[in-house]
């Protein structure tokens, strides 16, 4: 029994460390701002990460959960978000997931990072359909780009 709670405690400590080394613990403040890139200028987290919207989300309410969301983490918050440059605070927002956590909106559409995007600025899976849905990057005046 007490070599099961070990393991159990290594493979919880692994996971949150994983979590964290991904970059996607619930920051307490976070922003979302407007910069180029390949599909012109769109929403990017405060560290350069950017933004993505999954097409079959409903109303405010994210569909996106287990396996999905390994492979498209939630942008999470633990506290405020700020429009930074280029993005309009009143089209800011956050939602409950299931989780209790608070997702980030934009729009009134949550907000996914995507796990392939390792560095500031890259966009490696706009226009795919993964998990039932199509996931986009979004303009700077909420809508998706197609």
């Amino acid at each position: 029994m007490t070599k099961t709670l070990a393991v159990i405690a290594v493979l919880a400590a692994v996971t949150a460390s994983g979590a964290m080394a991904a970059g996607h613990a619930a920051p307490k403040t976070a922003s979302v701002s407007v910069r180029s890139s390949a599909y012109g200028p769109i929403l990017f987290d405060g560290r350069g990460k950017a933004l993505y919207v999954f097409t079959k989300d409903k109303a405010g309410r994210s569909l996106c959960s287990g396996a999905c969301a390994a492979a498209w983490p939630p942008f999470v918050v633990g506290g405020p978000v700020k429009a930074g440059a280029g993005a309009k605070a009143s089209l800011l927002g956050t939602i409950r997931r299931a989780d209790g956590s608070r997702q980030v909106t934009y729009a009134g559409r949550p907000l996914y990072f995507y796990v392939g995007d390792t560095k500031p600025g890259q966009v490696r899976c706009q226009n795919v359909f993964e998990y039932g849905g199509l996931w986009l990057v979004v303009r700077g005046g909420g809508l998706p780009v197609k």
